[in-house]
């Protein structure tokens, strides 16, 4: 299975080291008012089709970079036992694990009327740190990554892939719909677009 993704927990850690500081700039993060509020809101119809729409925008933009620099490739997996396996991991990790830290405890949520400024500041802050996240995984706990967390296009797909879930739950409020976003385009990619086979290579 994808060692990577299953691996990301502990990296997730150590990405947390990077944030102590930056954290502490802040002394009012309200991490059980956020865990509650994001995890008991539910989206609308309207979040929903702003999220479709991000998506949407996603595919138009990283499916033409993917595939000219060679980055995607159709190759669709047939067996049913990595498809689950795929489809049911995924939804946990990265999904709900990256979306928790990343968004979630970063991020302020919609009910703290954080001024523009704020929002600007530490949506750049966790976006960095999703980004350094991944080749932080490959060096430390998955070796076999190396080639695709260093890769400059993947980088940029999960850049963009970070800003349209920190888009979705400035939006929503909700942990919902950047975890079914990331779990989603984790998903086609794995299994549609050549990902499972480029992370399954040994390096």
């Amino acid at each position: 299975m994808v060692d990577a993704y299953i691996s990301n927990v502990p990296a997730i850690a150590a990405t947390f080291e990077l944030s102590i500081n930056a954290i502490a700039l802040s002394q009012n993060l309200g991490i059980v008012h956020r865990l509650i509020a994001s995890t008991s809101t539910l989206p609308n119809a309207q979040a929903w089709l702003y999220s479709a729409a991000l998506v949407l925008i996603y595919a138009l933009i990283s499916l033409p970079i993917g595939f000219n620099l060679g980055f995607l490739k159709l190759d669709i997996e047939t067996s049913w036992e990595i498809i689950v396996g795929v489809i049911a991991r995924c939804f946990f990790s990265p999904a709900i694990s990256e979306e928790l830290f990343f968004r979630i405890l970063l991020l302020p949520h919609p009910t703290e009327n954080a001024t523009p400024a704020t929002l600007w500041l530490w949506g750049g802050i966790s976006l960095a740190m999703f980004i350094i996240y991944h080749p932080l995984n490959a060096v430390t706990f998955y070796p076999d990554g190396l080639q695709t967390f260093f890769n400059p296009v993947f980088l940029f797909l999960a850049a963009l892939l970070g800003v349209i879930c920190t888009l979705a739950y400035f939006q929503s409020g909700s942990l919902w719909l950047p975890v079914a976003i990331h779990w989603l385009i984790v998903v086609v990619w794995l299994l549609l677009f050549g990902g499972y086979k480029r992370m399954s290579e040994k390096s």
